[in-house]
């Protein structure tokens, strides 16, 4: 069957993930390739101090990202796209979405990125004897429990972006165990929500405006592999106004960004592991066992089959690298020399290779939000240098970097030297990695292990959740998600290994003593 017979018979599977710069759709044929894409560029929104994403652009961004993907089919592959064997949905997971007995939003999303939950996420931390970072939606639930605000003895459904987005297109209030766990902790060995820990939740609560049940507003927990709806007559209409695409096509549970970046790099095995770097930058590692403490740095959270995960997020990666790569454009463009942008980074990469192992004394802080594993409520980007410091575009190029990859390298060092968890097989994935030297050596050295990138690196996570509706339409319905990633889509498979050089060890631990003593200054700069 050719690729154009393929996918005018509905044999394909879509993934679409909202991302925080970018929503992408995927088709992929029955070998699980990208035959595809289809994508939709978007930002989030300050408004009144919170970071949020209005719920009329999601509908047009899905709209528009779909309409790219159906476009780009026909003018590749001749055919129009009507039908697929599964879809999957996955979004950027945590923040704040909840709704009334109606379906109305109450106050506007409040995504991962916001930091206004400390005293919700330290109460539960304490009561729960278990991580809960500020940017879970428990957290924000419980702030504006102890904020008292006026919506919350409205509250009906609280889910995630993800949730929503699948909620839309199905009908169905579900959620994949990867997504759940970054809302509420997982009891791993029942995979579903943690009861003791609901229960205490509840009591914290007694006595307040929050009235319900802490059960009854989250979404069910679907397993992996299993259908979690079909797309319905309105669903259909609101992903493809024109028609052309039918209802009835079966979904996956819709999951995270962390857990379809896993899939996407066959990385949810045992001492196995994964780094994500776009807008954020996070390593999920698979455990072998608990932790034998509770780190407030370490979130724990699960594969998309529900085991345990080390994750250690950061909230800004590449956002002030892109901010100077633009000013350098500026500068190029306004001398007569423009270079198109997928140049520039490659020149910028370039540079970076060829600076000081230690950067020469430039420090960078990429802070565009807060960073709980630094302690910042806000941030705000900063560079320092001595006045002796070898201030060269090489240098500073390598610092910028360098500032991508320093904050997860401060809870990667817990996870290896405090709990002495082994990292065999970690796996890169993200923008940051499109041009790989010396993005990805420079990881290398901050981890202190080997970093592959596989052929499939760029692909992301549209891919994972196309992956994850795939495994939902297998044929073969006793095969585990393990054995369908290594048989059916990576075992033919090539990537590239780079082993953390002894200079570069060297030179970035150099570079992060400075950067652990400078952070007074950062976070002097971010109260300003």
């Amino acid at each position: 069957m050719s690729k154009s017979e393929m996918i005018a018979s509905g044999k394909c599977c879509i993934g679409i993930e909202f991302g925080s710069t970018r929503i992408k759709a995927v088709l992929t044929d029955d070998c699980n390739v990208p035959l595809v894409s289809g994508v939709h560029d978007w930002q989030n929104t300050l408004l009144d101090g919170v970071w949020t994403y209005p719920l009329e652009e999601v509908k047009a961004g899905l709209q528009d990202c779909f309409a790219d993907l159906m476009k780009n089919v026909e003018s590749e592959f001749g055919v129009k796209l009507t039908a697929a064997a599964a879809i999957g949905i996955s979004a950027m997971m945590h923040g704040y979405l909840v709704f009334d007995k109606d379906g109305g939003q109450l106050v506007p999303f409040r995504t991962w990125r916001n930091t206004m939950t400390e005293e919700a996420a330290a109460k539960l931390t304490e009561e729960f004897s278990f991580n809960i970072p500020q940017r879970w939606s428990i957290a924000h639930l419980y702030q504006a429990i102890l904020n008292n605000e006026e919506h919350i003895d409205k509250i009906d459904f609280m889910t995630t972006l993800a949730g929503y987005v699948h909620l839309l297109l199905t009908g169905e209030k579900l959620i994949g165990i990867g997504d759940a766990s970054g809302i509420f902790p997982i009891d791993p060995a029942n995979c579903c929500y943690d009861e003791a820990m609901t229960v205490r939740f509840d009591e914290l609560t007694k006595g307040t405006r929050f009235t319900a049940k802490l059960l009854d507003i989250l979404p069910k927990i679907a397993a992996v592999g299993e259908c979690a709806g079909k797309l319905t007559e309105e669903g259909a209409k609101l992903l493809d106004p024109t028609g052309t695409f039918g209802a009835g096509v079966p979904f996956c549970p819709p999951e995270g960004d962390a857990q379809t970046g896993m899939a996407a790099t066959n990385s949810i095995a045992v001492r196995t592991g994964n780094v994500s770097a776009g807008t954020s930058i996070f390593s999920m590692i698979v455990l072998e066992k608990n932790l034998k403490a509770v780190h407030r740095e370490i979130d724990i959270v699960t594969t998309p089959c529900g085991d345990p995960v080390a994750m250690v997020h950061c909230n800004n990666c590449t956002t002030d690298l892109d901010a100077w790569v633009k000013m350098f454009g500026g500068l190029l463009g306004a001398a007569g020399a423009e270079l198109p942008k997928g140049r520039l980074y490659d020149l910028i990469y370039s540079l970076a290779a060829k600076g000081a192992p230690d950067c020469g004394g430039i420090i960078s802080y990429n802070y565009y939000a807060g960073e709980q594993i630094t302690g910042l409520d806000s941030g705000k980007p900063l560079m320092f240098r001595s006045p002796d410091s070898a201030f060269t575009i090489e240098n500073l190029a390598r610092s910028l970097v360098y500032s991508c990859v320093a904050t997860l390298k401060l809870g990667m060092d817990i996870l290896t030297e405090e709990e002495q968890v082994s990292l065999e097989k970690i796996y890169a994935h993200g923008g940051l990695f499109k041009t790989p030297v010396p993005s990805q050596s420079i990881l290398a050295a901050a981890l202190g292990a080997d970093i592959t990138l596989m052929q499939s690196a760029g692909e992301g996570g549209a891919w994972g959740i196309a992956l994850l509706a795939a495994y939902t339409a297998r044929e073969d319905r006793a095969l585990s998600l393990q054995d369908f990633l290594n048989k059916k889509v990576f075992g033919s498979m090539s990537g590239s290994t780079v082993s953390p050089a002894p200079e570069d060890i060297e030179g970035i631990k150099a570079y992060m003593k400075l950067y652990k003593a400078g952070v007074a200054a950062e976070k002097a700069a971010a109260a300003i």
